[in-house]
């Protein structure tokens, strides 16, 4: 089979789009988290989606201005590399593939995690595998097929969602000692140090804003659909997730009403499921989370597969390698399959190690996307654009700050890890342009559609 290097095909509409930026996001992921952050925060875990939700809509505006300059396949990557410096943009791209490629990983272990406990006989390594091949192939047939698959599993999902909250309200409507209140968001003896911890772990939540515009050159109209995405992804998760926590921690206020019913904190909401609507709810949530685990397994595989294949294009990573695009399918399917044989490393971490090496990547591309919009009006301060000061300069400041606040405050591990990674790529970079001796390789792409492009047609400030 030679070598395809041709330009990935408009597919996809809005609704796809949001479908897959959603999917992402895995809303159960939330369930995920509760019950750690409800330790951490001593019952304030709505209080941390709100200073991560800050920080995601500064940035979400600052990917929407960049997505329609840079309408590609890169996301923060491309952004940073013709906005900063090609080698800067490297590395961000570099310190991204943490949670790209170990985004897919963390799915598996989940369906091993969730499946295990309804079919405890079953081997785990079974759901593991089982669940990398059924998202590996539908990645390969088509992006448009993932994003239906997409669609009907989050809708399922929403309304699982919709069930518990309103369960969890009955609940609380039949305990005399609860009661609704702003308890859960304000409290005087809160601790802002643990609310920030908090929300440098609830970020994960949120990366499908991001995703999405990897998505750019699949997208029909992304100059006028991708902003839009972004908002909506941005807008609905930041909902959810502040809203059905609210009343999660109404029902348990604390670490002390939450041990009432399970004193495991890192699979808390299956035992709030059982508290709440019994074993027939409880089973019917377990299929929202395997649904849940397997729609952000399809939508984290693509990105990740598209982030690669952009790498690829400009040489930065092995051409012929990341860079092949299948004649009949019209996706990147080598990169597909690598990211598959990564997500197999599942078979031998535990949750807690991979997790921990995601929102380094995380807040670095949130950080730099911020910086962008400030470097492209400063480079292109003779051009006019909409829009003022306080959109190009002061609105990605605040967020480059607050990302970089919640990024100083990631766990040690995850820093000792994501900076080990970025010395790798900085020996890498060192490699490939000699000593910076060379230019680091790169395709010019056409500002209005993402074409290639060559340097010489591309005006620079």
């Amino acid at each position: 089979m030679s070598p395809q290097y041709g330009t990935l095909q408009r597919r996809l509409k809005l609704r796809h789009v949001v479908f897959i930026g959603l999917a992402y996001m895995s809303p159960f992921a939330m369930f995920d988290t509760f019950g750690i952050v409800t330790e951490a925060t001593n019952g304030h875990v709505p209080a941390s989606y709100i200073i991560v939700t800050i920080a995601v809509i500064f940035t979400a505006f600052s990917y929407a201005k960049m997505v329609r300059i840079y309408p590609s396949a890169g996301s923060a990557y491309t952004y940073t590399r013709k906005t900063i410096n090609p080698g800067v943009g490297f590395l961000v791209g570099w310190a991204a593939l943490l949670d790209y490629l170990f985004l897919p990983m963390i799915n598996a272990l989940l369906a091993k995690i969730y499946l295990s406990a309804e079919f405890p006989d079953v081997p785990g390594w079974v759901w593991i595998v089982g669940l990398i091949v059924v998202v590996t192939v539908l990645n390969i047939v088509g992006v448009k097929i993932s994003a239906s698959a997409n669609m009907i599993m989050v809708v399922f999902q929403a309304v699982v969602a919709v069930v518990l909250v309103a369960l969890t309200i009955k609940a609380i409507l039949s305990d005399n000692a609860l009661q609704f209140s702003l308890a859960p968001f304000y409290a005087m003896d809160m601790d802002t140090a643990s609310l920030i911890g908090g929300a440098s772990v609830l970020a994960l939540a949120f990366l499908g804003f991001d995703a999405v515009t990897t998505l750019s050159e699949e997208t029909v109209e992304p100059k006028k659909n991708m902003p839009r995405a972004i908002m909506w992804v941005a807008a609905l998760g930041a909902l959810f997730f502040i809203t059905v926590t609210y009343f999660l921690q109404t029902l348990v206020p604390d670490l002390a009403s939450l041990e009432q019913i399970t004193t495991d904190t890192e699979s808390a909401s299956p035992h709030i499921a059982l508290f709440i609507g019994g074993i027939i709810f409880q089973t019917i949530f377990l299929v929202g989370a395997t649904f849940s685990v397997l729609s952000s397994g399809l939508a984290s595989q693509t990105s990740a597969s598209r982030l690669l294949y952009a790498m690829g294009r400009d040489g930065i990573l092995f051409k012929r390698f990341f860079g092949y695009v299948h004649p009949r399918f019209g996706t990147p399917v080598l990169n597909i399959l690598a990211i598959a044989v990564i997500a197999l490393t599942a078979l031998m971490l535990d949750l807690n190690s991979a997790t921990s090496l995601i929102n380094f990547g995380a807040f670095t591309a949130f950080a730099f996307v911020n910086l962008s919009v400030i470097a492209f009006h400063i480079r292109r301060k003779g051009v006019h654009f909409d829009g003022s000061t306080l959109g190009w300069i002061t609105a990605p400041a605040i967020g480059f700050l607050i990302n970089a606040y919640l990024w100083a405050n990631l766990d040690p591990l995850a820093m000792t890890v994501g900076v080990v990674w970025t010395l790798i790529g900085v020996v890498y970079l060192l490699w490939i342009t000699r000593g910076f001796r060379r230019p680091t390789p790169e395709v010019a792409f056409d500002e209005a559609d993402g074409t290639p492009q060559r340097e010489s047609e591309v005006e620079l400030a």
